[in-house]
């Protein structure tokens, strides 16, 4: 017998074992007392008689019943009782993302960080006990005398009465949440004094709720603290305080009118917050989700965290699925708005800048942008520090640390728990799925509105000062990926026309823009 033929049968006889053993493991759950009696507790035979008390019957019954207990137990937390259609659909968008990260290089610092927390973050585990009316009020009694039940005892008790309303049923958090709801629509349920609805669910879900400290979602895990930073929007601005030490501003402060690029670009926010509220969405809600359109991730977990956070696992995830595929989306939308002969405009090299000019433009730029837009002083104060920290010259160290260890851990982390978020059971539903239809439409807008922005500059610009519209995707603060989508458009129609450094001044200034953008939008919203 050939090597290939014994590996084939090992893997047969794998597979027919993890087969067996889950078979087993069904059959435990799916068996009831007078099962795990006859599996444990031996048989008489026609041709043996054996003697044997009845204390010994019972004792072996009731190892018998607790080893059955133990493994069905065993089985109802594994990911195979516990995995639902929506974990499957999940893990199979994080095998595309790390599938585009590796096969095409797409943003892979970013998608595989995202690819593996969203598997992660889809892990099936048990989340909720199933409980009958004297074992619920039991739980609820635990909770108290352990300090850690938020509602009234007495009240949280006396709507698990009602709410079983005498049936001798078993109920856990999901059929327990959709009785009340009828229940309560129907004036069925008589809510105990100084309850609400809101405070009788938040009884519900803490009666049912089981905590074994795993999701990203439950208090007390390790992925729930690792979250805090995307809550609480401190990842965003440690993001930018690496982008700026990595960021080279010389493109910019040498051609400041590129800077109405990045400006035309975040045409895409405002509209899209214009047509999420036409779609129904509230006022922050829709600020949130426009921002997509900045193609800035951080800046959009950093709104999102204050003005929608209950959006942030879709809004991050589109932001970041739309940088990732700039290659993608911009290049149709960059040749259907251009001509021939746009393409092809050569335009004259940036003028050299000297170390005054470098020093001073993130002192200046501080100053100005966080007076027109306070809110955004986390993020802008960040950049423009890391920034000076770079081009200081007397912080190398400190400019390392920023735009190499710092980024890298901070995007690990950001990666992960932004993946993780995408927990099924919170991001498969209907607004996920608008989030994502605006964000693409919102990136799409935001290129379109860069290029078009270049195409209308040139009606005002003499010969010889014309700028290439194929930099005006740049706008968009994908950086340093749109820019070099421009550079690579640019030469597929003159192999001898350099765009990189050009459309570096509208990518930065995009960066600024959205930031600038999002503040914004908070200032007006907020309150």
């Amino acid at each position: 017998m050939n090597p290939k033929q014994n590996t084939i049968k090992r893997k047969a006889l794998v597979i027919f074992a993890l087969v067996a053993v889950m078979f087993v493991l069904h059959a435990f759950v799916t068996s009831n007392a007078t099962m795990a009696e006859r599996v444990f507790t031996g048989t008489v035979t026609e041709n043996v008689v054996i003697e044997i008390t009845t204390a010994d019957v019972n004792a072996e019954t009731s190892i018998g019943e607790e080893i059955g207990a133990g493994l069905s137990n065993f089985f109802a937390f594994t990911g195979f009782k516990n995995a639902t259609r929506g974990n499957l659909v999940m893990i199979l968008v994080a095998f595309f993302f790390i599938f585009l990260a590796i096969k095409y290089d797409f943003e892979p610092m970013l998608l595989i960080p995202i690819g593996v927390g969203i598997i992660v973050g889809n892990i099936p585990f048990l989340q909720t006990y199933t409980f009958n009316l004297s074992d619920v009020l039991s739980h609820l009694q635990e909770l108290a005398d352990q300090n850690v039940l938020q509602s009234d005892i007495q009240n949280a008790q006396a709507l698990m009465v009602s709410l079983f309303g005498g049936e001798n049923v078993k109920l856990e958090l999901n059929t327990a949440l959709a009785r009340f709801n009828e229940m309560y629509a129907n004036g069925s349920i008589v809510l105990p004094q100084g309850m609400d609805e809101a405070t009788a669910l938040a009884a519900i879900n803490e009666a049912f709720g089981l905590n074994i400290q795993t999701g990203i979602y439950q208090e007390g895990s390790v992925l729930n603290y690792l979250y805090f930073g995307v809550r609480q929007g401190i990842y965003p601005p440690l993001i930018f305080l690496g982008i700026g030490a990595m960021t080279d501003f010389s493109s910019l402060i040498s051609q400041p009118r590129l800077m109405i690029l990045g400006a035309a670009a975040q045409l895409g926010v405002f509209l899209t917050f214009i047509g999420a509220l036409y779609l129904g969405f509230d006022l922050k809600e829709a600020g949130a989700i426009g921002i997509i359109g900045g193609a800035d991730g951080p800046t959009a977990i950093f709104l999102s965290s204050k003005m929608a956070p209950h959006l942030l696992g879709p809004i991050a995830i589109a932001a970041y699925s739309y940088m990732a595929l700039v290659p993608l989306i911009q290049p149709p939308i960059m040749r259907l708005l251009t001509t021939p002969k746009e393409r092809v405009i050569h335009m004259k090299a940036p003028r050299a800048v000297s170390k005054t000019e470098k020093v001073c433009f993130p002192i200046v730029g501080l100053l100005l942008t966080t007076f027109i837009s306070p809110s955004a002083l986390p993020l802008l104060g960040m950049l423009f520090f890391g920034n000076l920290l770079k081009e200081s010259g007397v912080t190398k160290r400190l400019a390392n640390t920023a735009s190499n260890a710092l980024i890298d851990i901070v995007t690990i982390l950001l990666g992960l728990t932004v993946g993780a978020s995408t927990q099924a059971d919170v991001f498969l539903t209907k607004d996920s799925l608008l989030i994502f239809g605006l964000g693409a439409l919102s990136f799409m807008i935001a290129t379109a509105a860069g290029v078009l922005g270049a195409k209308i500059m040139n009606l005002f610009l003499k010969e010889g000062d014309k700028i290439n519209p194929l930099i005006g995707n740049a706008g968009v603060s994908a950086v340093p990926d749109s820019a070099r989508v421009s550079q690579v458009e640019g030469q597929k129609y003159d192999p001898s026309n350099h765009l990189l450094m050009h459309a570096m001044a509208p990518n930065v200034s995009g960066v600024i823009g959205s930031a600038v953008a999002a503040g914004v939008l908070m200032s007006f919203l907020m309150l």
